[in-house]
């Protein structure tokens, strides 16, 4: 299948998912249809249903491609072994759960293939805006179908997306003391599937995750190094999925932002 074929194919999924799925379900959710997988972590039947459809569509796509999505992982981790096959579809059917379960945005739906652990092609699909940004290995970045090319934001000093919830109360204390003071801080998201287009559209100049879960980031990733900007782990190692319970990684919108702040980091 050529690059753009697959890019159409997967679009349409992720559509489809949204018109039957989520989109019905926005601002309608009852309390017995969210459920807490953790503290501050939740799920709801759209993510549920919505994870249903993906991987039923995407295993017709492509049947040679091991499955793993964030919900049926959750239900049975042994499925996380796949993630570094031959062939793998990643989902995360509602990122940015917590956003969507209150009735607010961002949230969307994420969508990568790996090959052996490295991501080959990721989708990010926002269905409030109807925006779908997507990149294959080698071909660049797109958001409805234009290239794209990363920007920094031109504010001095740089604007900066900091997630602290994950981070231990050392890391925590270190990131404001050492970090903070260098940048405009701005709230995160807390969406991935929003996180990276604000990156490379020139509205967040870096950002630093402590989670990397692979239904998160693989899509972003691909997507952020393709549009021209840098993530990967502060050491300057690759994002690999198969390595997702590694903690740690930096986003930048060009890679003179990101070898500024891995400086830093390297600091703490």
């Amino acid at each position: 299948m050529s690059a753009p074929a697959l890019d159409d194919a997967v679009h349409a999924i992720m559509r489809e998912a949204s018109e039957r799925a989520i989109m019905p379900r926005y601002q309608r959710l009852g309390a017995h249809e969210i459920d807490a997988k953790a503290v501050d972590d939740l799920v709801t039947v759209a993510d549920k249903d919505a994870e249903l459809i993906l991987a039923e569509r995407l295993a017709a796509l492509l049947p040679e491609a091991a499955i793993v999505g964030e919900e049926a992982a959750h239900a049975d981790p042994a499925l996380l072994d796949r993630l570094g096959d031959a062939l793998c579809w990643i989902i995360d059917p509602v990122d940015g759960t917590n956003n969507f379960a209150v009735g607010k945005p961002p949230f969307g739906i994420l969508v990568a293939l790996a090959e052996r652990g490295e991501t080959i092609g990721g989708w990010i699909y926002d269905p409030l805006r109807d925006r779908f940004c997507h990149a294959q290995r080698g071909q660049g970045a797109f958001i409805d179908g234009e290239r794209v090319s990363a920007r920094a934001s031109g504010s001095t000093p740089p604007i900066a997306a900091i997630s602290l919830i994950f981070a231990d109360a050392a890391k925590r204390e270190a990131l404001k003391t050492h970090i903070a003071p260098h940048y405009t801080l701005v709230d995160i998201p807390r969406c991935a599937a929003e996180q990276y287009p604000r990156i490379v559209l020139g509205e967040n100049d870096i950002t630093i995750f402590e989670r990397t879960l692979a239904w998160d980031h693989a899509a972003g990733v691909l997507f952020l190094n393709e549009a021209g900007g840098k993530v990967c782990r502060p050491d300057g190692s690759p994002y690999r999925v198969d390595d997702h319970l590694r903690p740690g990684m930096i986003g930048a919108a060009t890679p003179a932002l990101w070898d500024e702040l891995a400086a830093r980091m390297q600091k703490i």
